[in-house]
């Protein structure tokens, strides 16, 4: 599709729109430093629903975050808070019914947006969606891409502020924990057939603590503090303390290496550069897999369903309850040796 020249002396306000959910949020956020480059001395805001905002604190390309309850604030009043902003352009990278007519009300003079359905009305500069074909983080450039822009960046960006560093480094002291010397253990998923067994994660850390001699530091979101605390007791692991997305990710910063299911923090950790073992089923790894990182993507290969990208599984979820602790174990114990050999490397070893 031929490249749509944008008037860049017009372009004071940008507003980007990426309600949800976490990982997807902070997919989109490579968009913001290119923006920041192209044009230069505006303000970019960024429209969120209030759970997925925490993503982009402390983001240094943002102007404003602008926050809402999908399920209680009045579409109306949402509507006339954007049009008072005066934005120039807005680009709806969710491109679903509520946030096209968001941005078909914005009265932004360009409006980008994916065509999905009748959501095509809503935008004068249209990009063809590929989100079958690349990588999220591609997917959401192509709408710079549409308007000329060439992106320079392409990392995700989540910021860790210096007390979520403190919580990390308080904890680590009060469980004798050294930094490097543990791998977390992320249990969460954003939906049931995305999470690996209970089972399964006991007995991986039960190996990763005989094998490698490292202990494991179990991660977990609000709603699965219980099954988390049943984990770790079962698998004499440690048991992180309720964290924030920022707390959770500097526990994880300063880690080894994170095993997780396809989920947000399995995206904060390629953020941070952390080294990923990663557990994938009903979601493809290609599209949605952690970005520009060390990682090794883990999956039962044998499974001709995988990438189904079902919410439920009509055949009693194979792709999670028939991949096996030892298998996970082997490409954990892979990886380790892989980020090992680089630090010997680093440090003139060998």
């Amino acid at each position: 599709m031929e490249k749509i020249i944008v008037e860049k002396a017009g372009i004071s306000k940008i507003l980007v729109m990426k309600p949800r959910a976490i990982g997807d949020v902070l997919l989109s956020t490579p968009v913001l430093p290119n923006l920041h480059d192209a044009f230069p001395g505006a303000t970019i805001d960024f429209l969120v629903e209030r759970f997925a905002s925490p993503v982009l604190d402390n983001n240094p390309f943002l102007n404003k975050v602008i926050e809402y309850d999908a399920r209680t604030d009045s579409p109306i009043k949402l509507i006339m808070r954007l049009r008072k902003e005066k934005y120039d352009i807005t680009f709806d990278l969710f491109s679903n019914p509520r946030t096209a007519i968001l941005t078909m009300t914005s009265g932004a003079r360009y409006r980008v947006g994916y065509p999905f359905k009748w959501r095509k009305y809503a935008y004068n500069i249209r990009v063809i969606p590929r989100g079958d074909r690349v990588h999220n983080v591609e997917f959401n450039l192509d709408a710079l891409r549409r308007i000329g822009i060439e992106p320079t960046h392409k990392k995700p960006i989540f910021v860790l502020d210096d007390r979520s560093k403190n919580f990390a480094s308080n904890f680590l002291r009060t469980q004798a924990l050294s930094f490097r010397g543990y791998v977390t253990v992320n249990i969460g998923g954003g939906w049931e057939i995305k999470r690996w067994k209970r089972d399964k994660i006991v007995e991986l850390c039960k190996l990763i603590a005989k094998g490698l001699n490292l202990p494991v530091v179990v991660l977990y979101g609000p709603a699965e503090s219980a099954e988390a605390a049943l984990i770790s007791k079962l698998a004499g692991a440690f048991l992180a303390p309720p964290t924030s997305l920022h707390q959770m990710g500097a526990i994880m910063e300063q880690s080894l290496l994170l095993v997780t299911n396809d989920s947000g923090p399995m995206h904060i950790a390629a953020a941070l550069n952390v080294p990923t073992a990663a557990i994938f089923g009903p979601t493809s790894p290609h599209l949605q897999g952690p970005y520009g990182n060390t990682s090794e993507i883990i999956r039962k290969e044998s499974l001709d369903c995988l990438e189904c990208n079902l919410i439920k599984c009509p055949i009693g979820n194979p792709c999670m309850t028939e991949l096996e602790a030892r298998t996970v174990y082997e490409r954990v114990e892979k990886l380790i040796t892989k980020i090992l050999q680089g630090v010997r490397r680093a440090d003139g070893i060998i």
